[in-house]
Parts: structure tokens; sequence; C-alpha cells
């Protein structure tokens, strides 16, 4: 059974009226220190569309972080207009932070907003690099972690195997990823406007992360010198030094390997700076004050913002890497239109799908009404006509069936249709209130 077609009978799927939901920061609308005090950990984006699943409101979630934006992305009733502001409420609890902080930091769609706004994303037009190569495997790990833990369904599934599909689409139709730039590259080039070339110059790597292992392959086709890994775990500072032909030091000797290189990148995960200024001004004590060029690409931050103000230490960080990113945007922002297309159809074709889903809700939902109508019907004869027989009214009941196989007949045949277009059905709000089937109304009857 395909994943986006296991039942959710009591969902907003199965009912037909789901929506999505989505609040997020990203680069554009947060620095680096807000970003990195919003950044969720692996272990906390379960956790979190775990519980986001059982606030009541939302019924399937997916959180994405990356080290350019935080966002949730949830699935609700389509009569539920509480579902952003619950989000928002339970993202700044989450983080401690008060309304106040992330004031005009926050953006919010919904609809087909919010899945142009994550097809864009995967396609890596909505990144701070254009056309990034990271995203889309991001993106991937974000939405399995969630699909393992239990808190999707068939609508985010769904939207989340289109994101992955445009972004594949996307890579391999267009030129916005050629010449692919990362945050890796960026921070490595960076290090070349001050060096020139890096042969004969020295690096430490801190970290033995995906980041970590692009920069150090950048850094070894660029002929660096010394090359030293250090991370928390000594076997993959081993493995990649070994497989870079570099070497790996033992996290317990960190110290002591800041008083050789040139170059320093950090990307390790933890909310605690792994360099602060304290050890810096140790380590440049140590080096009788040569200078050091430190490149931190970590979110949260791995180095203490206050050692930038200590003598011949050159501190980047990401939010640094503005000239770059805009050389490569101007490289690649001709493919936009292409990309945009891409995204739109895709856009087009999960709405319809949605569509046939609300369509067919509703298709259910006036069937049931229909079989109710039926039954108080035939209660209602059945209780006034005296010495009715078993097969009289076993033949009552048949021809009522019958006739409501054949009420439904012509809508469903239309629907299972409709499941092949490529545009959104419409109407189906007007429909529904015409045949009285909004929940609401029942309730307003009773």
């Amino acid at each position: 059974m395909a994943i986006d077609s296991i039942p959710e009978r009591n969902s907003a799927a199965a009912r037909g009226r789901a929506a999505i939901a989505l609040i997020g920061c990203n680069h554009r609308t947060a620095s680096v220190e807000l970003r990195e005090r919003v950044a969720f950990t692996p272990e906390q984006a379960v956790r979190a569309a775990h519980e986001l699943c059982h606030m009541g409101v939302i019924e399937e979630a997916v959180v994405v972080s990356t080290c350019n934006r935080s966002e949730l992305y949830g699935v609700t009733s389509e009569a539920s207009e509480s579902a952003p502001s619950a989000m928002i409420s339970y993202f700044t609890d989450f983080h401690k932070l008060s309304p106040a902080e992330l004031n005009g930091r926050l953006y919010r769609h919904a609809g087909p907003e919010a899945v142009r706004h994550l097809f864009r994303v995967a396609s890596g037009i909505d990144s701070m690099l254009l056309g990034e190569a990271e995203i889309l495997g991001q993106v991937r790990e974000a939405y399995n972690r969630a699909l393992e833990n239990g808190s999707t369904g068939p609508v985010l599934n769904r939207l989340f195997q289109g994101a992955l599909e445009v972004g594949k689409r996307v890579r391999a139709e267009t030129e916005i990823g050629a010449r692919p730039m990362s945050v890796a590259l960026a921070g490595v080039k960076l290090a070349e406007r001050v060096f020139g070339e890096l042969k004969g110059h020295s690096a430490l790597i801190v970290g033995a992360g995906a980041v970590a292992e692009q920069v150090v392959e950048h850094l070894r086709l660029r002929g660096i010198g010394e090359l030293r890994v250090v991370n928390r775990s000594l076997a993959r500072a081993e493995e990649l030094a070994r497989r870079m032909g570099g070497q790996a030091g033992d996290w317990s000797n960190f110290e002591s390997l800041l008083d050789q290189p040139d170059i320093i990148v950090t990307s390790v995960s933890g909310s605690e700076h792994v360099l602060t200024r304290t050890l810096l001004e140790r380590a440049m004590a140590a080096r009788s004050g040569r200078a050091i060029f430190v490149i931190d690409l970590g979110v949260p931050r791995n180095v203490d913002p206050d050692a930038e103000g200590l003598y011949n230490v050159y501190l980047f960080n990401i939010d640094h890497l503005g000239e770059i990113v805009e050389q490569n945007k101007k490289a690649r922002e001709a493919e936009l239109p292409r990309v945009e297309t891409i995204v739109d159809e895709h856009v087009t074709k999960f709405l319809a799908w949605q569509s046939s889903l609300e369509a067919a809700g509703l298709l259910d939902a006036f069937r049931a009404r229909l079989e109710a109508e039926r039954r108080a019907l035939l209660a209602a004869h059945f209780a006034n006509a005296d010495g009715i027989s078993e097969s009289e009214r076993a033949r009552f009941e048949q021809l009522t069936e019958e006739l409501i196989d054949r009420i439904v007949q012509v809508p469903s045949q239309r629907l299972r249709q409709a499941r092949k277009l490529r545009r959104p059905l419409e109407g189906l709000a007007a429909l529904r209130d015409v045949f009285g089937l909004d929940p609401s109304d029942e309730e307003d009857e009773s």
C-alpha cells in the first residue's frame, strides 16, 4: 500500500477537510543570533512534531530545521483558523522566547502558499546560497524522521514526497545547481580571499559531519598543507581524516591543537560554544599573536561571538558570506523562471490531488447523510405499518440501498476521473453548503 493511501478515517484528510499551515523563520527574516536560538536538533524536531500532533489542533506535523531556517508544517481541519497561532505559541514556548522577540521575524503561510513555499525550499531557490546542494537532503531527512516517528499522515506524506520530486526535477532539468555552491564551499572561498592559494597552509576542522566532510574535500582539492580533524567521536574523526589524507586529533587535546593552524573551520552540533574567548586568548598567546582565520559554520554558533574582538582573530560566521552569496545568485538567477515553472506545475498537481481528496470526503459525507435519512424513513414507515413481513422489510431495505447506490454512482465515477486531472476541482465548498454537509451546520441545527 502506498504511504499516502493509508486509511485515516478519523483524520481531517479522511473527512476531506485537511488544510496545511506553516510557520517559521529563515535567513531573510532573522539574524544568525536568533536562528541559533530557534534551531531544533534532530531529537528536538521529533519531539516537537510529536507534541504538535497531541495539541488537539494539529493532526500531522513535520519540523524542518537547518542552519538557515526553522519551520513547522502542520495539517489541521479546514475549519480551524487557530492552527497557525497555536503553532507560533508552541514555537515560542519550546524555545523559551517571548512573542516580542519574534515579532516580525516569523512568517506564516496556509494552503497553496504553504505548498509553494516548501516546493521552493526543496528546489533550492529559497536558500541563502541559490541552488544549494544540501537543502534537498535536509528536507528528506526531516520528512523521514517525522515519518518514522508517526507524526505524518496522508497529506504531509503526499506534500513532502511532492517536494522531493520537485527538488530532483529542478536539479535534473535546470542549471540552478550548476557549479554547486554550499555553505562549506562558500567558507573555503572566503579563506581563499584572505590567503590566496591555500597550498602550504594548515587547517583544523572541528567536526566530522556532512558539512565538515565537504569542507575537508574542498580544502584537499585546493592543495591544503597540513589538515587535522577533531571531533567528539574520535572514530569518526579518524575515518574522515583517513579518507581525506589528513590526521585525526583527540577531543581531549583540543586546546593544544589550536597552536598551529592558519585556518579553523567549525561545524559541530550542540548549544555550547566549542571555542570560547578565553580558549582563543590562550591559543593566541601560545601562537605569539600569529593571525588565525576562523570560519564558524555552526547554528547554533560554535564560536563565542565575543572572540571577534580579539587581535588577529578573524572570525566569520554564515551571515558573513553575503558577497559570495550575491555572486552565486547572479550566476544562477537566469534559471529561476524555469525553476518556478516546475514549482508551479507541482503545486497545481498537489492542489488537484488535495481537491480530489476533499471531494471524496464530500461524497462520503453525502452518502452518510442519505443513509441516515434512509434509515430514519424506513424506521418511521415500519413503525406505522402493522403486519409487514420480514421479506417485505428486506425488500424495502434492498430497494432503498440500491436507490442510494444509483444516486452516488455518477458523482463517484466523475470523482475517479477528476483524480487524474492536474487542476483543482472548483465549487466544493458551495456544494457542501448546498447539501448541508458542513459539520457546523449540523451543530447549529441541534
